[in-house]
Parts: C-alpha cells; sequence; structure tokens
C-alpha cells in the first residue's frame, strides 16, 4: 500500500467523520427549534482534531448557544451595584437579588474601557455571574478622550473574549455625562453625544448581542457646580446627534429620592424614584422621540445614618429598607417598562458608606434583609447552554 493511498484513506475518513458530526448538529438545532420554535443561535468554540486509536477516528466538537425558556418571559428586577476587583460581593449579590424564589437578577460592573485587561480577573467574573445566575450590566468608564476609536474597539473586543451567561450584552456608555465630576472635569453634551454614537457603533459592529444604554444622567442637577441641567443636556445632545436616541437599545436612569438622599418613596418628579418618567416624558413630548425604551435603573436608593461615622440627617438602615420595600411594591414592579433596579452600592469606602449594603467586614445593614426577605420571581433571560457531541468511525 503506497503513501498516497494511505493519505486518501486518511482523508476519506476525517471526511466521513466531519460529514457525520455535522449532520448530527443538524438534527439536534432541527430537534431544539422544533421544542422552542426558534432555530437557536449556534457558537462553535472548540474542535478538537481528528485522533485514531485501534482502528477508529474519533473527533469531538464543543459548541454553545442561547437557549429560551420555552413561552416564559419572567424578569426579576431586582439588583445591586458591584465591583469586580472582589467576587465575594457577586456571592452577596446573589444572596440578595435571587433570594426567596428570584432568579437571574442584576449586578452593574464599572469597567475601565482605556487600561483594565485583566483577563483572569474578568474570566473569574464571568464564571461567578454564570455560576450564581447573575445578568451583569457593565458600566464604562475612565476613557482617553484622545483615544476614542482605539481604546472603545479594544474594550469591547476585550469584554466580547467572555461567555456572557445571558445573551442580552448590557453596556451602560459611561455615567453621568453632565456632571463634570464625572466627565473629565467639563460637561459637554456635544461630545457626549458624539462617544456614544460611536460607542454604539463600534460595540454593535463586534457583536450584535450587545445592548447598549445611555450614560444615565445626574437628574438631579440643574446647572452650576459644574453640571448642566439634565433637560438642557438631553436637547443638547439631541441637536448634536439625534439619530444616536433611536440607536440605544434602552435607556438608564438615576431615580434618587432627593433631597439629601432622604426623600419620600411615593415622590413624583425629576427628584423621586419615578425620576425615569420624567426623563421619558421630555423625551417623547418634548423632543418627539415615540422610541418606547426598556428602562435600567442603574443608580438609586437612600442614605443610611450607619456608617464609619453616624450621620443622623439620614434615615436609619431599618427606615431605608422600609422605603425600599414600598419603592418595589408600589412603584417599579408595577412598571413593566423596568427590567432592573440597581441600588447603589453594595459598599464603598467612607464618606459614601452611607450607601452602602455591607459594612467594611460584609456584614450587612438592615436594608439588605428587608429587600432579601421580599418575594421575587424567576427570570428566565435566554441563557448560554454548552454542549459536546464527539463523533466515532471504526473501520
Amino acid at each position: 500500500m503506497n503513501v498516497r493511498h494511505i493519505l486518501t484513506q486518511v482523508l476519506y475518513v476525517i471526511l466521513f467523520s466531519l460529514i457525520s458530526l455535522l449532520f448530527t448538529i443538524f438534527i439536534y438545532i432541527l430537534r431544539e427549534a422544533f421544542v422552542s420554535h426558534t432555530l437557536p443561535e449556534v457558537f462553535i468554540f472548540n474542535t478538537k482534531l481528528p485522533k485514531q486509536d485501534a482502528g477508529c477516528t474519533s473527533l469531538e466538537f464543543n459548541y454553545q448557544y442561547y437557549k429560551d425558556a420555552i413561552g416564559n418571559d419572567n424578569n426579576n428586577i431586582y439588583g445591586i451595584y458591584v465591583y469586580a476587583e472582589d467576587t465575594e460581593f457577586l456571592d452577596l449579590a446573589a444572596e440578595l437579588v435571587n433570594s426567596n424564589g428570584g432568579d437571574w437578577g442584576y449586578v452593574l460592573i464599572p469597567f475601565n474601557i482605556s487600561t483594565d485587561r485583566d483577563f483572569e480577573k474578568w474570566r473569574k467574573v464571568f464564571e461567578v455571574l454564570a455560576e450564581k445566575h447573575l445578568i451583569p450590566i457593565i458600566q464604562l468608564n475612565a476613557l482617553d478622550l484622545d483615544e476614542i476609536p482605539r481604546d472603545t474597539k479594544r474594550g469591547a473586543e476585550f469584554l466580547n473574549f467572555f461567555d456572557w451567561p445571558v445573551k442580552d450584552r448590557y453596556i451602560s456608555v459611561y455615567n453621568e455625562p453632565n456632571d463634570s465630576n464625572f466627565w473629565y472635569g467639563k460637561a459637554d453634551p456635544k461630545q457626549y453625544a458624539e462617544i456614544l454614537d460611536t460607542t454604539i457603533d463600534i460595540f454593535k459592529d463586534i457583536n450584535s448581542n450587545y445592548f447598549m444604554l445611555n450614560g444615565a444622567l445626574n437628574i438631579s442637577a440643574s446647572g452650576g457646580n459644574g453640571t448642566i441641567d439634565a433637560l438642557d443636556f438631553i436637547n443638547q445632545m439631541y441637536s448634536s446627534r439625534p439619530e444616536v436616541f433611536n440607536k440605544l437599545d434602552g435607556w438608564a436612569s438615576h431615580s434618587y429620592p432627593q433631597p439629601n438622599f432622604s426623600g419620600s418613596p411615593y415622590g413624583s418628579g425629576r427628584n423621586s424614584v419615578r425620576a425615569y418618567e420624567f426623563e421619558l416624558s421630555y423625551l417623547s413630548s418634548v423632543l418627539g422621540i415615540s422610541k418606547e425604551y426598556p428602562i435600567f435603573i442603574t443608580e438609586t436608593g437612600w442614605a443610611h445614618a450607619e456608617g464609619l461615622s453616624y450621620n443622623p440627617s439620614y434615615y436609619t438602615s431599618k427606615r431605608v429598607g422600609e422605603n425600599f420595600k414600598i419603592a418595589y411594591e408600589q412603584v417599579w414592579l408595577k412598571d413593566k417598562r423596568i427590567k432592573a433596579v440597581i441600588p447603589f452600592t453594595i459598599w464603598y469606602p467612607p464618606p459614601f458608606d452611607h450607601f452602602a449594603w455591607v459594612d467594611v467586614d460584609k456584614e450587612p445593614f438592615e436594608q439588605f434583609f428587608e429587600v432579601k426577605s421580599m418575594k421575587k420571581v424567576a427570570g428566565t433571560p435566554e441563557t448560554l447552554f454548552t454542549g459536546r457531541i464527539e463523533s466515532n468511525d471504526c473501520n
């Protein structure tokens, strides 16, 4: 038997294995489509080269796709603001938002788009997110204004490398850009509109599953002290790039109960837990934007008196918990436009420890237990499914 004949036989075996494998995958996908009434989106991520052993040729094929919950679109709106640097915060988040019947609650995680390329840190984060059934909202920050396209593309590619636990990859494009404290020393609505437009285009080009949100505004700001009135900021954005509002997949809002982060849970208007309504009303009635946005409240909450230093100007954490219960039951859960409510924050050093849900020793404040005890629903997003198919051909 000459070498050419042997090579021909090997190629035939490989071809047979590939055809057999593809046929198996095709049948499997058709079965899934028949059951779920939709064709699953398949992502091939690892194929082992054929190997021969005792006259048999085997081929291993790993695949993944996002699988929808059949006939069920429940959403668990409960969430919390956390940080990638400590995955224990994710454990606490799961304890809080997936309690009492809940599943697939939300976490917001800041991401330094210009310099954070810590693969191991983020690999662990996404691993824990999947394990704990937490839906991430990644909030971009720390953009280098001299390297906008480069850093945006690199950041989007970096985040795209990981296995997101759900199909929708939520991205909030920076934070309170109408406040100079969060926008490089000078709020600039025209500049932000351009950056938002560019960011949406770059992220969507890399992966269409990126779900793009604006950077929530400081809605309480009415001008002065380095801020631009939120409505004026929106108006100037619209004058500069009106098309960007239709590119957004959802609307992010910071709906804080004011004044002094101590307002009533029953309040309304721009300085309340209903601030998102105020923003949407302006978008539709003044700017004529007809798009109906799903709402993501990416910051909210009451400051509590407890902390490193007791501050009697704030409510007690017990009262804060009672306020959250009212806001959830009387406002947020009743509004079906709301996808997620993300209180700020799981933990923060002084003086912002008055917003924290756990202390420096990771012991919860009273509002943690109040919200944890509230009845929740099991969310049913399209979740990542991973499988393996092996094909064997024996002579």
